[in-house]
């Protein structure tokens, strides 16, 4: 009964060596020659030295990556490129990523060249509809052909961008011109803008209202209480909108000084209700950023229904570290459906519902509440699992891939391609493939089996960011397993043991911080698997007693492990072994939640409402998802029943009575 099965096995492997000939090019270091001229294509690219891109094109005709390296000549140069030349290019490699990515960016110069007869050809063939830009584009093309009302579809894809885009922008000042309520979505923008301190943003959209006045704007931008101060009156629309820019600016730079402004007669005698609503939020989430106490209140001064969600996530979150549960649940109440659906605001309603005076209707809605969204998948998910009275467990795995499924995988072309450019060192490109190759939104994407047998792949060549991304976007079945992957058991076991961690944080936070990709490198510096920064490698070096330590050794595999580790360790001895505060400082430096977790007199209060107060949108969401990786490991190396609760613990001001332990990093 063994025997089909192991001759399955030697097929498959055999079929792997010839697609993957082992040792891997990142084992060996050897590359072709054809390789190499890719690899200087990819640089020429970058550089956009065309001459180059062109002598190297010739030396990869043939390679398995020539759709790249025809992607980067004709890119290049694409404004100078012929109809025929690209639509050649087009149907030479239907199909790929290289070929929609082109398409994508044929449109956008179709549409900043206003070929609208080109633009509305080309449209429909491309698959991954992802850029917001082109979106912009096709809604004006639209819009000029029937006449069609846009406004909603562009207001929320304008509405989402967080810098300046000139697609997006053209279609608001055509809409414009035909429809005057755009002019409210045209304010809109300007105020988020501001409020995100984007001002190019803010000038862009106040441009399109009336160009003269994108001057004002950067003036307002650099002093607004000047501004407020020569404004007596603001009773025009336009003069009222300047006014709204000119106290969200200051309530960015001072939320206490934009509460005593609004408190003045002129604006809450000529600002409209809807105004000093946004307004309220806006300090409101200044406030909330910086913990003061005062947020609540400041919020409590507008009316939720005419603030931005981001006002009432802020809402909810200063009314949590506030313990106003009845504030948590207006918050929510007012917040759009989708972001009412998230599991951060279901979980914290069925909370705060459970807080409200003890109601059989109540508890069952909080019942329910957690039920829908209890599981292993993420942090509030495993939350609701235990305000169920459940533990974290490893589910079942799905069924073994068949052969059939392996070989499909193993037989795709951009799964191929895609492990190919990674294994030279082409990892954004690779990357970028997998991602088109696998994408559920793409024509032929794929299904949960497909992912899984994809992840697989992806797993034995050992690229563990996509084995994990990938076997993370399957919904109906899941293979826990797959998704927490222990490579380096033994170096990282053994590590942790030796300085007392729990090898289950140590992998939580490796799997956050680099997806077990050894090389791993960040726009800031941090390197390797632990993504250690120079000084802090320095620093800790010292501490260990790593005397021999050199720079360049932070991306030797077990350097890394013991320097990333053991700076783990100081962390988490200097916060009293709490981890969610040893996790932030891993993340922001230690001297930001040293200042987080209030001082002596602040309330002591549950790490997951700390935790989701935390300023930063990277550190609050790095915090959540380390913890979370934690416990599904630990479920996993330990095979018992885990709680993240248990992990968490409370967060309050420092100990007096406990020494500070003198992590003073540069």
């Amino acid at each position: 009964m063994q025997f089909p099965a192991i001759l399955t096995s030697i097929a498959l492997v055999c079929a792997a060596s010839v697609l993957f000939p082992s040792p891997t090019y990142a084992q060996t270091k050897e590359f072709s020659q054809a390789d190499s001229a890719l690899l200087e294509m990819a640089q020429a690219y970058k550089q956009r030295d065309r001459k180059r891109l062109v002598t190297l094109l010739q030396q990869v005709r043939g390679h398995a990556l020539e759709p790249w390296a025809a992607y980067w000549d004709l890119s290049a140069r694409l404004d100078e490129a012929s109809v025929p030349e690209i639509q050649a290019f087009l149907t030479r490699y239907s199909g790929t990523y290289q070929e929609d990515r082109l398409r994508a960016e044929w449109l956008l110069k179709l549409g900043r060249n206003r070929d609208w007869v080109a633009f509305n050809r080309e449209y429909p063939l491309y698959r991954m509809n992802d850029d917001k830009s082109v979106r912009c584009y096709a809604l004006l093309a639209d819009h000029l052909s029937s006449a069609t009302d846009i406004h909603t579809q562009l207001r929320d894809t304008w509405l989402s961008l967080r810098e300046a885009d000139e697609a997006c922008s053209s279609a608001a000042e055509q809409v414009l011109k035909d429809h005057s309520e755009t002019t409210r979505t045209v304010w809109l923008r300007a105020r988020l803008g501001m409020e995100n301190d984007r001002l190019r943003v803010a000038t862009q959209a106040v441009g399109l209202v009336n160009p003269k006045l994108s001057k004002t704007v950067n003036e307002i931008y650099l002093n607004p209480g000047k501004y407020l101060n020569d404004k007596l009156t603001a009773f025009q629309p336009k003069t009222r909108e300047m006014v709204t820019l000119a106290l969200i600016r200051q309530a960015y730079l001072d939320p206490a000084e934009a509460a005593h402004e609004m408190g003045k007669l002129r604006w809450k005698a000529q600002l409209t209700d809807e105004e000093r609503n946004w307004l309220w939020g806006v300090i409101g989430k200044r406030a909330a950023l910086k913990m003061s106490n005062d947020a609540v209140d400041y919020f409590a001064r507008g009316t939720a229904s005419d603030m931005h969600d981001d006002h009432l996530a802020w809402q909810a979150r200063a009314a949590l570290r506030m313990g106003r549960w009845t504030q948590v649940l207006g918050s929510i109440a007012a917040m759009s459906e989708t972001q009412r659906n998230d599991p951060t605001w279901v979980y914290w309603r069925a909370r705060a519902l459970l807080r409200q005076p003890a109601t059989e209707g109540a508890n069952a809605q909080a019942q329910q509440l957690f039920q829908s969204i209890a599981g292993v998948r993420g942090f509030y998910e495993q939350l609701a699992l235990e305000e169920l009275g459940q533990r974290i467990t490893v589910a079942s795995r799905p069924s073994p891939l068949t052969a059939d499924e392996k070989v499909a995988a193993l037989q795709n072309p951009g799964l191929n391609r895609a492990l190919y450019a990674i294994r030279i060192g082409l990892r954004p490109e690779g990357v970028r493939e997998w991602n088109y190759a696998t994408n559920l939104h793409v024509r032929g994407g794929m299904d949960d089996r497909a992912l899984l047998a994809a992840a697989d792949l992806a797993c034995q060549h050992e690229v563990w960011d996509r084995c994990i991304n990938t076997s993370e976007r399957t919904r109906l079945v899941m293979d826990l397993e797959q998704r927490f992957p222990m490579p380096f058991k033994a170096a990282v076991v053994t590590r942790a043991g030796q300085i007392g961690l729990d090898p289950a944080y140590v992998y939580g936070l490796i799997r956050q911080e680099s997806r077990f990709i050894m090389d791993a490198k960040s726009g800031v510096g941090a390197s390797g698997l632990m993504q250690v920064m120079p000084a802090t490698a320095r620093w800790t070096a010292k501490k260990i007693g790593l005397a021999t330590f050199q720079p360049h050794h932070i991306t030797d595999r077990d350097t890394n492990i013991a320097i990333g580790t053991g700076y783990l360790k100081l962390v988490l001895d200097s916060f009293e072994g709490s981890m969610p505060l040893a996790a932030a400082a891993y993340n922001a430096g230690p001297n930001r939640p040293r200042t987080w977790r209030g001082q002596a007199g602040a309330p002591v209060m549950e790490a997951a409402i700390w935790a989701e107060n935390v300023p930063f949108n990277e550190t609050r969401d790095y915090i959540k998802k380390v913890l979370s990786n934690t416990t599904n490991y630990a479920a996993l190396i330990t095979g018992a029943p885990q709680s993240l609760k248990s992990r968490l613990g409370m967060v309050g001001p420092k100990n007096a009575s406990i020494p500070e332990t003198g992590l003073d990093l540069p």
